[in-house]
């Protein structure tokens, strides 16, 4: 284990003794797909420790390029690692720091409650001349994994030109949920979390990459409060957030 990792472990052992007395704020951007379950965090984690924190919610792309850019993240949660192999390129991840947190799948959702299921081959013609809706195709992980499954399946081809591209992954969702849309591409998160849509087909595995979600401190901005809040996303309230909202600690899907 690196000495940055040991120190973000022996941190975290350190939030259960009495809450500080002097209070920091973290500020964490995260992929919007995970807005459920830091939801829950954060109250658990201000709770235990006294430091606040501060969220930050977008595309993983759009995050990571505000994080070039110089604004003042502290924790970096992306939904693919390409956008942290960019961060970490340039030198913006505190050494050792990086670790991969919770995987995800990627599911086809339907407008409205009970939808039957069907096979995603079955797309094209349920779809009509209707709009999928999904995450930018070129720079959002959900868009890109959506992509990259339907091109794997040869349906990208038939249904490229019905994208309705969205900002994130959680702006595809709320087009079916409000029925903008019939149908879309979403993590398997994001349907657990809206009541307006149904899951009709899951995207095999092997379709796509991984979906898989790296955490790392930013350089710089790795204070004793935010390598704290990194070391608490593995621990047991946070575990448990993580899975009631459908995802997959990475150090057990394995």
């Amino acid at each position: 284990m690196s000495t940055a990792l040991s120190r973000i472990f022996a941190t975290f052992i350190s939030f259960c003794a009495p809450v500080a007395l002097h209070a920091d704020e973290v500020t964490v951007f995260a992929a919007a797909s995970m807005t459920n379950a830091l939801s829950e965090i954060e109250a658990a984690f201000e709770a235990d420790t006294g430091h606040d924190l501060a969220i930050s919610l977008a595309g993983s792309s759009a995050l990571a390029r505000q994080i070039q850019q110089g604004a003042p993240a502290d924790v970096f949660i992306s939904a693919n690692p390409d956008w942290m192999d960019v961060l970490e390129k340039d030198g913006l991840l505190a050494e050792g720091s990086r670790f991969d947190l919770v995987t995800n799948s990627i599911v086809l959702i339907a407008h409205g409650q009970e939808v039957a299921a069907m096979p995603v081959e079955n797309l094209p013609d349920a779809l009509g001349e209707d709009r999928l809706a999904m995450a930018l195709v070129d720079a959002v992980p959900a868009g890109i994994y959506g992509k990259a499954a339907l091109t794997s399946l040869g349906l990208w081809s038939d249904l490229a030109p019905k994208v309705a591209q969205a900002d994130n992954v959680r702006a595809a969702l709320a087009l079916v949920a409000l029925g903008e849309a019939p149908f879309g591409i979403v993590y398997a998160t994001d349907a657990v979390a809206e009541d307006d849509v149904s899951v009709v087909a899951t995207f095999p595995a092997e379709t796509h990459p991984p979906i898989v979600y790296p955490a790392a401190l930013i350089k710089g901005r790795d204070t004793e409060a935010a390598t704290q809040f990194l070391g608490y996303l593995t621990g047991d309230k946070a575990r448990a957030a993580f899975v009631r909202q459908g995802f997959v600690m990475a150090s057990e899907d394995e």
